[in-house]
């Protein structure tokens, strides 16, 4: 017995040790997507699909749903070494390079169609920011349109100035878009949302169909109203710092993975979204819509007031007005195809 017994505690120990070796490099990888939501299920098959054609020398550890913290302490363990990429929305990745929140822009896009165009036009200069500031793009991950949510119904601009607003703490994309609305938000965390919804701090807040399921948050309000306030991004990147350690061959799997299962993750992402509109409803959620043609166009002037704003704090106004007149030129051509 003692005989076998040391046999199996030398055989468990040189498999340990054979898969320590066998995993070269290790990606530590953190989000605040939930376990079993498509984001991660997604991302467990790109880790499969790295380990896989690797053979096993690259893999990544996940840690989910917040588990190591905020999107802003998640960059900051990032910048110590503590772990090497995240899967961000546009606020984490705007503390990276702040000309992509360029794409969160308010009431900017009408369709995913003009979304995937300024994507394509503008992909060069978007990665090429990453890299500026020490990281790379392993592939966008959009979160999708984001709704107002609310306790009582928003039918005009006028009715978002009466509710208390919730914003990302930090994000100044949405604090200028409801500034630009006549609302004063309410800056919080977004792990501090869903117990103040709870005791009434704010009854208002944005966010995709998907997430308003994810978070819970639709279980604290009543109403979505029908106007896109904006695209959310999102994306993977890891740490240039971690990227060229690993040679070549790695460097190669892992982009054009990453470049697959995120595209991928888009698509599903859209369809979870629509779908979750669907549950919504069901859910006892009202969408309520502007009324008439001018309420809307409303909405868009004061996206364009809002993106003024930021220019020079995020972005130059060249690049805005760049980006601005690509959506108008694509948005024509698309009208007199029809």
């Amino acid at each position: 017995m003692k005989r076998l017994s040391t046999t199996a505690l030398c055989s468990l120990v040189f498999l340990i040790c054979e898969d320590a070796f066998s995993q070269e490099y290790l990606i530590k990888f953190a989000t605040l997507a939930p376990d079993g939501s498509t984001w991660m299920n997604v991302m467990k098959e790109y880790d499969n699909a790295v380990r896989r054609e690797s053979g096993g020398r690259l893999g990544f550890k996940i840690y989910s749903g917040g588990k190591a913290g905020d999107e802003k302490d998640v960059l900051r363990k990032i910048q110590l070494g503590q772990f090497h990429s995240g899967g961000f929305t546009g606020v984490g990745l705007g503390e990276i390079a702040p000309k992509v929140r360029i794409l969160d822009s308010p009431f900017l896009f009408e369709t995913y169609d003009e979304v995937d165009h300024i994507y394509r036009t503008f992909a060069k200069e978007f990665e090429e920011a990453f890299e500026e500031n020490g990281y790379v793009l392993l592939g966008w991950a959009e979160v999708g349109f984001v709704y107002i949510f609310s306790k009582s119904p928003i039918l005009t601009s006028e009715d978002v100035k009466r509710n208390k607003v919730w914003v990302w703490e930090g994000d100044p994309i949405a604090e200028a878009a409801f500034r630009a609305l006549g609302v004063s938000p309410i800056p919080l965390s977004i792990t501090d949302v869903l117990t103040s919804l709870q005791t009434g701090l704010v009854n208002a807040v944005y966010t995709s169909p998907l997430a308003a399921i994810s978070l819970q948050w639709f279980t604290r309000v009543k109403y979505m109203l029908d106007v896109p306030l904006a695209d959310a991004a999102g994306a993977v990147v890891i740490s240039k710092r971690k990227f060229d350690e690993l040679p070549p061959d790695l460097r190669e799997i892992l982009l054009r993975n990453g470049r697959k299962h995120m595209e991928k993750l888009t698509a599903l992402s859209r369809e979870d979204n629509r779908k979750s509109i669907q549950v919504l409803q069901k859910n006892g959620i009202e969408i309520t819509l502007p009324s008439g043609v001018e309420l809307r166009q409303r909405y868009y002037e004061i996206g364009k007031s809002a993106r003024r704003f930021l220019v020079g704090k995020l972005y130059s106004e060249d690049f805005l007005t760049r980006v601005e007149q690509a959506v108008l030129d694509f948005r024509s051509k698309r009208s007199h195809s029809r």
